[in-house]
């Protein structure tokens, strides 16, 4: 993606919630060489920060309700958490939590888009967000799955001020001018029970051998390595070994 560090209105994080703390934490030092630090305050319930070098690039932490599907969540960064869910609101979509206060760092919600994309709110105070992005092993582009294009464009489009170029095969999503992401149509290919959501893409040095990588720790691969049309990146889809679904991508190809 064309952002290299978090705006108002672009991702500025990626979280996963998984079902094995522990086991997630081997998988992703593994594949990525995540260097994970578990928070140890017992408000904070296990959250753990991945970090590469100095900078903090994603969030591993255990499941907080019964009813949460194990899975990655992305993050867009305002500046006001509660006038954007009343956007959200406005706009069809649906507040699933909060919003609330993290320590110091930050103003936390999870909501939902008119499709049922999940997708959470940052509104940050000492902490903005991923210290890295588009380098190998931090969040280089995210992606919406959706059944319904036109109705996702406007809603974003209204709640974030986001611009989509939907007169292309693959539309992407830009703020401020600047590309982060794209949008699929979801059509019959994908089986029914598969809800609409937010697919973050990490960075790669080796798209295949991440892949290979990832298989060997236990993962499975989705999508097999490849390169897209027109110019377009290697990319990949795997799945963790709890089942949370992630991308991957050549860091040499941008993402875009």
């Amino acid at each position: 993606m064309e952002l290299t560090e978090p705006v108002t209105g672009g991702p500025c994080w990626a979280e996963l919630g998984t079902s094995d703390l522990e086991g997630a934490k081997r998988f992703y030092t593994r594949l990525f060489g995540w260097r994970p630090e578990t928070d140890d305050r017992q408000e904070a319930g296990g959250y753990t920060v991945a970090h590469l070098d100095d900078a903090a690039v994603a969030a591993l932490a255990p499941l907080f309700q019964q009813s949460q599907p194990v899975a990655w969540t992305v993050s867009f960064a305002v500046t006001d958490a509660e006038a954007t869910l009343r956007r959200v609101l406005a706009e069809g979509g649906s507040v699933i939590l909060g919003p609330m206060d993290v320590f110091d760092v930050g103003r936390f919600a999870v909501a939902a888009d008119p499709g049922g994309a999940v997708f959470q709110l940052w509104q940050p105070e000492s902490f903005p967000g991923a210290g890295r992005f588009n380098a190998p092993g931090t969040l280089g582009w995210v992606e919406l799955l959706t059944r319904a294009p036109r109705p996702s464009a406007g809603f974003y489009g209204a709640v974030f001020g986001w611009t989509t170029d939907l007169d292309r095969r693959y539309p992407r999503w830009s703020v401020g001018g600047q590309r982060f992401g794209g949008m699929v149509t979801m059509d019959e290919k994908f089986p029914h029970e598969v809800p609409a959501h937010w697919l973050p893409y990490f960075a790669a040095a080796d798209v295949d051998d991440t892949a290979l990588t990832a298989t060997r720790a236990g993962g499975t691969v989705l999508m097999e390595p490849a390169s897209l049309p027109d110019g377009g990146p290697r990319i990949a889809v795997l799945r963790d070994p709890q089942g949370a679904v992630f991308g991957v991508y050549r860091a040499a190809d941008g993402g875009a």
